[in-house]
């Protein structure tokens, strides 16, 4: 599947772009509930029960009830009518041991969604590394769990010492309008760079830096 990266509804396709985003974040962050709260068509996880392997290795602070993990990739697709855009969503496993999966899921992608808990922020720290090392555009988004304490983008900004450049949202990952605000806002930072670069002055010939 070739993906790409940058529709223009002014060309007058008839037929979406395809963008592929990835959804990327901790163990227990709401990956798979994102994926599955946008997705138009059901969304094929690979979750599995925890096991006795994860002992000593899963943190389960603040997700006590949480009883499946994804151990390969969420996967769902969404049309974007406006924006003349199809995107498919790819989620990652949140576990250590199986981030050996995230290149192949990675490869191709405008763009991710970095998941944060602020319950459990510090989880959040290998995800935005990965994507900041590779120069993947991500914006991070706080999903607000129910009884965690409410912290302003600006403060998960501090903490996460993220550059301004870096958009900050907070979201319920289990409701689709908020979920879907914050695949929009990617896209549109992705669209409003790709319009920066086009615009900017062509350098003259002859001309020294």
């Amino acid at each position: 599947m070739a993906y790409d990266a940058w529709p223009d509804s002014a060309r007058g396709h008839a037929t979406p772009k395809v963008l592929k985003i990835v959804i990327a974040g901790g163990f227990g962050v709401g990956k798979t509930t994102m994926v599955g709260a946008v997705s138009e068509i059901d969304p094929l996880v690979t979750e599995e029960s925890l096991t006795i392997a994860g002992e000593g290795t899963d943190d389960l602070t603040g997700i006590g009830d949480k009883t499946t993990t994804t151990v390969a990739m969420d996967f769902g697709k969404i049309i974007l009518g406006d924006l003349n855009v199809e995107v498919f969503l790819f989620g990652t496993p949140g576990q250590e041991r199986f981030w050996f999966t995230w290149d192949d899921l990675c490869r191709g992608a405008v763009g991710a969604v970095v998941l944060a808990d602020t319950r459990r922020l510090t989880d959040s720290f290998a995800a935005i590394d990965y994507f900041e090392r590779r120069n993947t555009p991500f914006v991070v988004a706080v999903n607000q769990f129910d009884g965690a304490l409410l912290y302003s983008p600006d403060e998960v900004r501090d903490a996460l010492r993220l550059p301004l450049s870096v958009p900050v949202l907070v979201c319920d990952a289990r409701d689709r309008a908020s979920a879907l605000n914050v695949l929009i806002c990617l896209i549109e930072q992705r669209l409003n760079a790709r319009r920066s670069r086009t615009n900017a002055p062509t350098p003259r010939l002859g001309a020294h830096a």
